[in-house]
């Protein structure tokens, strides 16, 4: 069983999207469901989570609509505005639609601590108390917001995508390899090993993913491919590929857990809903 935790779909000009632009010619195109069957097939993947791209509802819905027609998509994590008057009442509405197993606002491009405002406790409150999981796209300023988050609901289940987007270009480790590291002391927290070869611009990767592995453990570290972004670098199958032979020297059980388990897991899919 192998998971990709971390994919996207897209319509250009449709459904609410508006990114990626056309300054980015590898991947400014429509990708779809069958895109996704095909792209996948080498690799042996038996399950993926489609993750929001657009800060739309709009975009939340299209993409559950594909889950519900698709059983290659196990898990969507989609949108929703936590700082909403009524944000309470879209977490409730979209968490009884089929494979929505997560919310992920897209923190990345907002202040550091804009997560923490009085404004978004409810919706993080509405989203423990149904089971969804918390995707967090942020950079090392973010991280600091995080592991309060993580302290304030500790039954949240908190995944941080793409490593927390260490500065790999730039052959930085710190400050984020103490920042991540603090985060990853709170229990309620994990991380994907997804979108790395974005943030290398050509440098190495191995030191930034041994420090998630050596911080987060075997069962709390997620494989993902982050495609189609991750074809602005490198394809599918090269990303696959360092994988598992990064992989090569884990035990079995390890291994295991990181090409899906934990996915499986974390995003609690519905043994129901799994041929769906």
């Amino acid at each position: 069983m192998i998971i990709d935790a971390h994919q996207h779909l897209w319509h250009i000009g449709r459904n609410d999207q508006s990114w990626p632009t056309p300054d980015l010619p590898e991947i400014c195109r429509d990708f779809v469901a069958a895109d996704l069957r095909e792209v996948t097939a080498d690799c042996g993947v038996t399950g993926t989570v489609l993750v929001q791209s657009q800060p739309s509802e709009t975009d939340t819905m299209w993409l559950l609509s594909l889950a519900k027609a698709e059983p290659l998509i196990k898990a969507v994590v989609g949108w929703t505005d936590f700082a909403a008057p009524k944000s309470t009442d879209r977490i409730a509405y979209l968490s009884h639609q089929p494979k929505l197993k997560g919310l992920r606002p897209t923190l990345q491009g907002l202040d550091d601590d804009w997560i923490l405002q009085d404004a978004c406790r409810p919706a993080l409150e509405e989203m423990t108390a149904r089971g969804l999981t918390f995707d967090a796209l942020v950079f090392t300023r973010h991280l600091s917001a995080i592991d309060r988050i993580a302290k304030d609901y500790p039954t949240l289940r908190i995944i941080i995508d793409h490593g927390g987007k260490p500065p790999i270009g730039a052959g930085q480790m710190q400050p984020w390899a103490d920042k991540i590291a603090k985060v990853a002391e709170n229990p309620n927290v994990a991380c994907k090993l997804s979108g790395l070869l974005t943030e290398a611009d050509g440098q190495p990767v191995t030191a930034y993913a041994d420090h998630l592995f050596d911080t987060f453990g075997p069962d709390r570290l997620l494989w993902g491919s982050d495609w189609p972004v991750v074809l602005l670098k490198d394809s599918y199958r090269a990303w696959f590929d360092w994988t598992t032979t990064w992989l090569a020297d884990k035990d079995p059980a390890t291994r295991d857990a990181i090409l899906g388990g934990n996915a499986r897991r974390l995003y609690a899919f519905d043994e129901a809903l799994q041929n769906a």
